[in-house]
């Protein structure tokens, strides 16, 4: 047995992160065939038929290192979002930007505030950088942005909002973000974390984009993993005033983003179509199954984003594991709260009839009780 020394106490506490468990592994475990996955938040018609033919034309050139500044790729999102490509960094994912955000600007010892309820990687990049996470409870659902000011000390480095919000699927309305933009110290960067930004339809969700254009001291982060459906080429990308970008480049490793990922991702872009069609099925879908659980005595929560975050009045953990045995992955993430995908409708009703069926059993299990 090896036994490891020297490793700090905060990287030996940390859990790992997990993925969920993958299809192949349920349907064996189980004997269950056709099973469905919803629980990544991927988009369920996957990636545009242009970025597939990118793909297949860019793999005769992997002999050959990735383009080391995506020049190409970051050309066409600053024109995209109208400003000049020293704006721009794209990373392995969004995930990686956070994690760069986080070795450029956090020392030992400082803070970052999020919410209590977020996308799980803030916390994790935060420690790992043996800083402090300030974690605010939300409201209502949704990110509290006047206690998260009020979190703010001389400590505090990043903010970080992730908006729409993973897991409740919450929106912040550009009012109270420009409200917190205002009680920003000068030391503090704004993340603003907006991996379902395309998903989004309610009017009043800010352009974050604006904020970087006016100097404010703001970092967008998006993403292909979503509704472009390139989750497993792992590319993402964010946009902040030109000094930011600089410190971030100074620590990101060379040839961090693949030469396929890179052109793929540049096919996508170029798909509005796909992103419309897609952006469509889920309003609809995701419409129809909030409704659908709401008729089975669940409580789902108001969603801006591609995925519904629900509560089942009872034990999650093992309603989870009953899914499961349907042939349904879903995530459980704490409690009696759990969150589902927005799939295809066959997918869905697949969900549906999962949770109908569970439901009836635990229901007659407890007439039997009684």
């Amino acid at each position: 047995m090896i036994t490891i020394m020297n490793v700090h106490p905060t990287i030996a506490s940390l859990i790992p992160y997990s993925p969920g468990k993958p299809l192949e592994e349920l349907e064996r475990e189980f004997g269950i065939q056709n099973a469905v996955k919803l629980a990544s938040n991927e988009n369920p018609l996957g990636p545009s038929p242009k970025a597939q033919r990118a793909l297949a034309q860019a793999a005769g050139s992997l002999h050959r290192y990735p383009e080391g500044s995506a020049y190409a790729l970051r050309r066409a999102l600053a024109q995209r979002w109208g400003v000049e490509a020293d704006h721009i960094i794209v990373g392995n994912g969004s995930d990686e930007i956070i994690s760069l955000l986080v070795r450029a600007f956090l020392s030992p010892g400082d803070e970052a505030v999020m919410a209590d309820q977020t996308f799980v990687m803030y916390k994790l990049a935060v420690l790992m950088a043996h800083a402090r996470p300030i974690e605010v409870p939300l409201k209502d659902w949704r990110h509290d942005l006047p206690a998260m000011a009020k979190a703010i000390t001389d400590r505090t480095r990043l903010v970080f909002l992730c908006n729409p919000n993973n897991p409740t699927g919450t929106m912040v309305p550009a009012q109270e973000v420009e409200a917190l933009l205002a009680q920003l110290p000068e030391h503090v960067l704004l993340v603003c974390d907006e991996a379902y930004y395309e998903y989004v339809c309610d009017p009043r969700y800010p352009e974050s984009v604006h904020y970087v254009k006016q100097q404010r001291p703001v970092v967008v982060l998006r993403t292909f993993s979503k509704i472009y459906g390139l989750a497993g080429l792992r590319v993402g990308y964010g946009i902040a005033a030109p000094e930011i970008i600089d410190y971030l480049n100074r620590v990101r490793p060379p040839f961090n983003v693949n030469t396929l990922a890179q052109q793929a991702a540049l096919a996508a872009l170029q798909d509005e179509e796909h992103v419309r069609v897609s952006r469509a099925l889920n309003e609809s879908e995701r419409s129809r199954v909030d409704r659908a659980l709401r008729d089975l005595g669940l409580s789902p929560v108001p969603s801006q984003a591609n995925f519904l975050y629900f509560d089942m009045h009872g034990d999650g953990a093992r309603f989870y594991d009953a899914l499961l045995r349907e042939g349904v992955i879903i995530r459980h993430l704490r409690g009696s709260l759990l969150r589902v995908t927005i799939g295809q409708p066959h997918e869905n009703q697949r969900f549906l009839n999962a949770v109908r069926s569970v439901l009836d059993r635990e229901r007659v299990m407890e007439s039997k009780l009684s």
